[in-house]
């Protein structure tokens, strides 16, 4: 894969950040290549700026401000004199006005001519496109009109359940399923929203909704020369709110038929619109009776690599980041169709910095601790480091985990094995949920279908109690580092005056199985220990569980003891400590993460009504809605839109109506 003398591109922009960035970095080096890297205020330490050659500052961390400014990124590579300018995915990626800015430069985009992205881009248009080049196309409509009351016709003469859909983006922003017309107002209101915010452009699609849908994505490829293959097809079913979560390559279940179907057809879309480069065709397919070539539809058409590349290149034995910039710099593809064939299986999944537990709200914070296991078959692509951190201001990726193997099985059993000895302290992540979802019977079954985790959502996240005997390993080293703290301590005083226990100097001799009660916080809920001695050895129980060996890191004033994936934060409770939103009252409504202020619906001295919704917050670019918990009248409310808010703080204070009402005589 290193670069001859004669390859043309010796230096590449990556207009990027995270690990899609350190991605490309790390093939362009293999090639040869000089990298440039850039980055906002919040990215300053941030591991892609480490491991570029040079790294230039383009702004304040909110991506509209840094990452999403055509000039200052084309200023940059001017300055920094790249030779062309490879976009990653999401930001510019698919901005066709950003691939004109790079030819107007004299600088390669390393995309596809902003024709084909302009084609794609727009959704409707692009299934127009497609069926006029004879491929299957969902019900639904996909024209230019926004009215509000003609969009609801429309959705009404496709017929319910039908989704709103973003015209211009994906990721499942600016996504909506409505079930009933009733619920149609709203939620085209919130998706317009979503999308503009998103996206820079509010118009939506209308689509009929499949009740078993399966998400079937062909990898497409194209040079200059006339040559379009497909690396073949993943599956991307496993998703959350309509964003992937879980991918894999090939498709189980995957008849040679329908393969050929889907193959041809995604070539004739890549064809249809002259397409170059990476990119990806989309299809929903209807998995109720297995995939079929009569129930298999075009969905839109990404134009730029994919997140969950890596399981194609593993089965493909390619580098399509290598690819591209072969592309890029006019040559032909490396590999006919008939060269590219399909080795094992591969699944990727994405560990997000989100609390699984709580509705899967993001975390940010300091990584305390980030590793990651090796062995055969495991590749782990990541944009942070330990010591680094996860930040409010872009999406909440802390690493993809990919398995291989011989067979899914194999491959499935080494991507449980790993997220198992997965090691991550700081933010909340979602490494127990992915590991629940990747032994799951029907993921094992190749059976899932894109609603299938929302179906199952209590039981993939479900932790029951807390893994007290994680706790208690941890409570038996947080009281061998307070016996030490005391024990100097005591060392200074005379002898009359060691009244703690702890004291002692005479090994820590309670009398026989004497045990002391320590009040702890165990992730954040108040919890009774009771340690013991056992010779030399202190032993504790948390909620009547014994110790289990686990590990344990260090995350600021917590200790955090790691074992199978999960992550339990352990830390002495102090007597004066209370739970914030306990100490606040049933009426107070506090923030659930960092975040800002969207929208509020209500003004002090309002009532309110259980359920009502109250106020808007945006967080890792998507939209979380807070309603009210119980009835009564706004008593204090301490934020406005615009603002950003910080976990936990209070916004809403709700009094019961007559409570209010005798506060105010």
């Amino acid at each position: 894969m290193n670069a001859t003398a004669a390859f043309p591109l010796k230096s590449v922009l990556i207009a990027n950040r995270g690990e899609i960035a350190c991605r490309v970095i790390r093939t362009a080096k293999a090639m040869g290549m000089r990298t440039i890297a850039v980055y906002s205020d919040a990215d300053r330490n941030a591991l892609h700026v480490k491991m570029a050659d040079e790294a230039y500052a383009i702004g304040p961390a909110p991506a509209r401000e840094s990452y999403l400014v055509i000039d200052k990124i084309i200023a940059v590579a001017k300055t920094a004199k790249a030779d062309c300018i490879h976009p990653g995915y999401g930001f510019l990626s698919e901005r066709a006005e950003f691939a004109e800015a790079c030819a107007a430069a004299g600088i390669v985009f390393v995309g596809p001519p902003p024709a084909a992205i302009r084609a794609m881009g727009l959704k409707g248009e692009a299934k127009a496109l497609m069926a006029a080049a004879k491929v299957p196309v969902l019900p639904g409509y996909h024209g230019a009109t926004q009215d509000p009351k003609f969009l609801k016709q429309k959705a009404y003469e496709t017929g319910y359940p039908v989704l709103i859909k973003a015209a211009a983006g994906g990721g499942g922003k600016g996504m909506r399923r409505v079930d009933k017309q009733i619920e149609f107002d709203n939620a085209l209101e919130a998706a317009k929203r979503e999308a503009e915010a998103a996206f820079g452009n509010p118009d939506v699609l209308i689509e009929k909704y499949v009740a078993s849908p399966r998400h079937i994505e062909v990898q497409v490829f194209a040079d200059t020369h006339g040559n379009v293959v497909h690396l073949f097809e993943r599956d991307c079913s496993a998703q959350r709110r309509h964003q992937k979560v879980m991918e894999e390559a090939p498709a189980p279940g995957m008849p040679d038929d329908v393969r050929a179907h889907v193959t041809k057809a995604a070539i004739e879309a890549a064809r249809a619109v002259n397409y170059v480069g990476a990119g990806t065709v989309e299809f929903l397919a209807d998995g109720s009776n297995g995939l079929r070539a009569d129930a298999i539809w075009f969905l839109e058409m990404n134009t730029r690599l994919q997140v969950e590349h890596p399981v194609s290149e593993l089965i493909t034995n390619t580098d399509l980041v290598h690819w591209q910039f072969l592309v890029a710099a006019g040559e032909k593809l490396p590999l006919p169709q008939d060269k590219i064939r399909i080795h094992g299986h591969a699944v990727e999944a994405r560990i997000y910095a989100e609390d699984a537990a709580r509705g899967f709200l993001p975390s940010t914070g300091k990584l305390s601790a980030l590793r990651f296991p090796g062995g055969n078959g495991i590749r782990v692509d990541s944009g942070v480091e330990q010591g680094g951190e996860v930040t409010p201001f872009y999406d909440p990726m802390i690493a993809k985990l990919i398995a291989y193997g011989a067979t899914r099985e194999q491959a499935f059993d080494r991507l449980s094995q790993a997220l198992g000895g997965t090691v991550i302290s700081g933010p909340r992540c979602n490494v127990e949920f992915l590991r629940a979802l990747a032994d799951s019977a029907e993921m094992r079954a190749g059976t899932v279908d894109t609603g299938y985790i929302e179906r199952n959502l209590e039981a993939l996240t479900k932790t029951g109690e807390a893994d007290f005997a994680a706790a208690a390993f941890a409570v038996e080293e947080l009281m061998r580092r307070e016996q030490g703290k005391q024990r100097e301590a005591a060392r200074l005083l005379p002898a009359s005056a060691r009244r703690s226990p702890w004291s002692a100097q005479d090994g820590y001799d309670f009398g026989a199985m004497r045990e002391i009660p320590v009040s702890v916080l165990v992730n954040g809920t108040r919890a009774i220990a009771r340690v013991r001695q056992e010779g030399n050895s202190l032993r504790a129980n948390v909620n009547g569980v014994e110790a289990s060996p686990s590990e344990i890191v260090e995350a600021g004033d917590l200790l955090v003891a790691i074992r199978e994936g999960r992550q339990t934060g352990v830390k002495l409770a102090e007597a004066s400590s209370a739970d914030l939103s306990r100490a606040s009252g049933n009426g107070a409504v506090s923030a659930p993460m960092h975040g800002k202020v969207l929208s509020v619906s209500v003004a002090k001295g309002d009532k309110v009504a259980k359920g009502q919704r109250l106020m808007v917050l945006e967080a890792m670019k998507m939209e979380h809605a807070l309603d009210a918990a119980t009835d009564g009248v706004v008593a204090e409310l301490s934020v406005a839109a615009g603002e950003q808010v910080s976990e936990g703080a209070q916004l809403i204070l709700i009094k019961p109506e007559k409570a209010q009402a005798k506060a105010g005589a």
